[in-house]
Order: structure tokens, then sequence, then C-alpha cells
């Protein structure tokens, strides 16, 4: 019998999931960096066998290029098992400067609820001003009561 891990591999080899061994070759890749050249990663993607990894900062690119000829040899004398489908002949980087797109704010939803007062209330309000702004919050009341 098999279990969860071994039937998710199968699943992962099939040829419609082609992708997800690319993405498992990224991650791989990617975290043989250091932890805040990770960080200023934006997202990684091959093309015709180069892996390219963008980032959202030059200093990021920076140290990628000071790292990253130790991480071609050792991808070259070592390939990891995640990379055994997708050949890595090169790897390059650059910096984009396309501003990140910020999560969708809340959008604010009116909600209407149904008039809990029927409008039967007395107004005793010395102030006539008041006393006609009440009244004519209750006849609005009243009105949209029968409705």
């Amino acid at each position: 019998m098999k279990n969860a891990s071994q039937i998710i591999d199968i699943i992962q080899n099939k040829p419609q999931f082609s992708k997800l061994s690319k993405v498992k070759c990224i991650k791989r890749i990617q975290s043989l960096f250091t932890q805040p050249v990770q960080k200023m990663i934006s997202f990684a993607y091959f093309k015709q066998d180069t892996l390219f990894f963008v980032f959202n900062h030059p200093a990021g690119k920076q140290e990628f290029d000071n790292s990253i000829q130790n991480i071609k040899s050792a991808l070259k004398f070592h390939t990891p098992d995640e990379c055994s489908d997708t050949p890595v002949s090169d790897i390059k980087a650059f910096v984009t400067h396309t501003p990140k797109k910020e999560k969708e704010s809340f959008k604010e939803v009116k909600q209407t609820y149904k008039e809990r007062s029927s409008g039967n209330f007395e107004v005793n309000i010395h102030d006539d001003k008041l006393n006609s702004l009440v009244k004519s919050i209750r006849d609005i009341i009243k009105n949209n009561d029968t409705n």
C-alpha cells in the first residue's frame, strides 16, 4: 500500500503536472541562496533551459551576482533530485522596477436593514428645530413601514 507522499509524487510526475516539477526545481535552487537574497526575489521562471530570477531591489541582484558562480559550479557537480527533469543550462537575474500591486482592499458593501421601529413614538422636545427634525424622521419611518 502506498503512503500519501508516494501518491503525491506519482501525481506530480504525470505530464499534465510538469510545471510543478519546474516550480519544485526553482524553489530548491532558490533555497541555496541566503535568506536576505531569498526575500528580495520577486519571482523566477524558466525560459529555454535558462533559469531567470527577478529581483525587486538592486542589492539583491548584487548579492546574487556575488554568489552565483558558487551555485552554478555546485549544480554542475550535483543536480538536485527536484531538477532531474528540468535541465538548467544557465542562471540569470535582473531587477524589475515595476511596483508591486497592492492587495485588494475591502470593498465597502452597503447593507440595508429592515426598520425595526414603526414610528409610534412621542416627540417631547422643546427646541423647535430639533422637534421638527425628529418629527420628520418619524414621518419617514412611518412612510417606509407601510411600503
